[in-house]
C-alpha cells in the first residue's frame, strides 16, 4: 500500500496580502525597472518573499549581491545553490550604487549569498559594494544582511573596518536544536553568535541585528531561550516571523502561531533589553527594515509596519538613540 503524503498546511486568514494598484503599481514597476536596468538580483525575487508587492510598491527593495546562487543548501531557502557559482561581477558595486541612487531610498538593505568557494567568503566584495553605495548616496543609511563568512573573524574585521554601515545583520534563522534540520551543515547557531558578538566588539557604534523563523519545529520556550542567547552577545535589533515553505521540496511548515504570540515575543524582547523588535507572521529580516531602524533611533517616530508588533526600548535605556552613527537616517 502506497504511503500517504503529508498534506501541506493551508495558510491562515492573516496571511492575505493585497496586490498594488494605481500609483502603487507605478512605483512597483519603477522598482522592477531599476533592478533590471542595473542587472541586479534581489532577495525579494530569489527568496520568493511574500512581501514583494508591499515593499516594491513603496519603492523598497533588498538587493542581493555576489551572485544569485549560494554555495549552501539550507532546507528553508528558495535561493538557488551551486558548489562553484560564477565569478564575482567586478561591476556590481557601481551597478548597485546606480540602482540605489535612482530609487530615492532612505535606507538600503543589501543581502548576500554565501560564497564558501572564495578564500575570503566574498568579504572584500561586500565591502566594495557598501563603499560604492555610500560614496554615491551618502544620505542613504545602509544595512548589510551578511553571511557567517565561514566563521572567519579576520574577514569580518576587514569587512567592518571603516564601514559606512548603520546596521550589521546576520540571521540565526532557527533555535539551536534545529540547526541540523533547517540549516546547511556548515552553519550553526554557535557560529552565528560568534559573528554577531565579534561584530559588536569591533564596531559598538553599529546596530547589530538578527532574525528567527517560527514554524520549523521549535517550541515557544525555545524561541525565548534563543532570544536570550542573542541578547547576551549584544544584538540590538530582532525580527521574528513565520516560516513559509517556498515549495513542496523544502522543509515543511510545522505550525502557524497565532498573531497574539508575536506580541508576547515582542514584549519579552524589550524586557530582555533589545533596542528594537519587529514581530509578526509576515515579518522578515529585511521587511521595512528602515522603519524598524528609524523607530529605534527615534521613539517618537509614528511609522507603522502592517501586520507586525514593532516595539522599541524607551530612552534613556536605548543607548543607540543617543549615539552618533556612520549613516544618518533621513526622517
Amino acid at each position: 500500500m502506497a504511503s500517504q503524503k503529508t498534506a501541506r498546511k493551508r495558510l491562515p486568514s492573516w496571511f492575505r496580502t493585497k496586490l498594488p494598484s494605481g500609483a502603487q503599481q507605478t512605483v512597483f514597476n519603477d522598482t522592477m525597472d531599476a533592478v533590471k536596468d542595473n542587472q541586479l538580483h534581489t532577495v525579494c525575487q530569489e527568496a520568493k518573499c511574500p512581501n514583494i508587492h508591499d515593499c516594491w510598491s513603496s519603492g523598497d527593495a533588498t538587493f542581493m549581491i555576489a551572485g544569485k546562487e549560494c554555495t549552501r543548501g539550507c532546507r528553508f531557502c528558495a535561493v538557488g545553490t551551486r558548489k562553484t557559482p560564477p565569478p564575482l561581477d567586478v561591476d556590481e558595486p557601481s551597478h548597485l550604487a546606480d540602482a540605489v541612487g535612482s530609487m530615492n531610498l532612505r535606507h538600503a538593505v543589501i543581502t548576500v549569498v554565501n560564497r564558501d568557494d572564495l578564500e575570503d567568503s566574498a568579504a572584500d566584495h561586500y565591502k566594495q559594494c557598501l563603499a560604492a553605495v555610500a560614496e554615491r548616496c551618502p544620505e542613504v543609511s545602509l544595512e548589510l544582511l551578511c553571511s557567517d563568512l565561514a566563521g572567519d573573524l579576520d574577514d569580518l574585521a576587514h569587512l567592518l573596518e571603516d564601514s559606512p554601515l548603520l546596521v550589521f545583520a546576520h540571521n540565526v534563522e532557527c533555535v539551536p536544536r534545529l540547526d541540523s534540520i533547517v540549516r546547511d551543515p556548515r552553519a550553526s547557531f554557535g557560529q552565528s553568535l560568534s559573528i554577531l558578538r565579534e561584530a559588536k566588539r569591533l564596531r559598538p557604534d553599529i546596530l547589530t541585528k538578527s532574525s528567527l523563523m517560527v514554524g520549523v519545529g521549535e517550541t515557544n520556550e525555545e524561541i525565548v531561550e534563543a532570544m536570550q542567547l542573542l541578547r547576551e552577545v549584544g544584538v540590538d535589533l530582532l525580527t521574528i516571523g513565520q516560516y513559509l515553505a517556498p515549495s513542496k521540496n523544502h522543509l515543511a511548515i510545522d505550525r502557524f502561531p497565532e498573531p497574539e504570540l508575536y506580541d508576547i515575543w515582542a514584549q519579552k524582547a524589550i524586557e530582555m533589553g533589545f533596542s528594537g523588535v519587529a514581530s509578526g507572521p509576515l515579518v522578515r529580516s529585511s521587511y521595512k527594515a528602515g522603519l524598524l531602524t528609524r523607530k529605534t533611533l527615534d521613539e517618537s517616530n509614528t511609522e507603522e509596519m502592517p501586520g507586525a508588533y514593532v516595539l522599541v526600548q524607551p530612552k534613556p535605556m536605548n543607548q543607540h538613540a543617543l549615539m552618533p552613527s556612520h549613516g544618518e537616517v533621513e526622517q
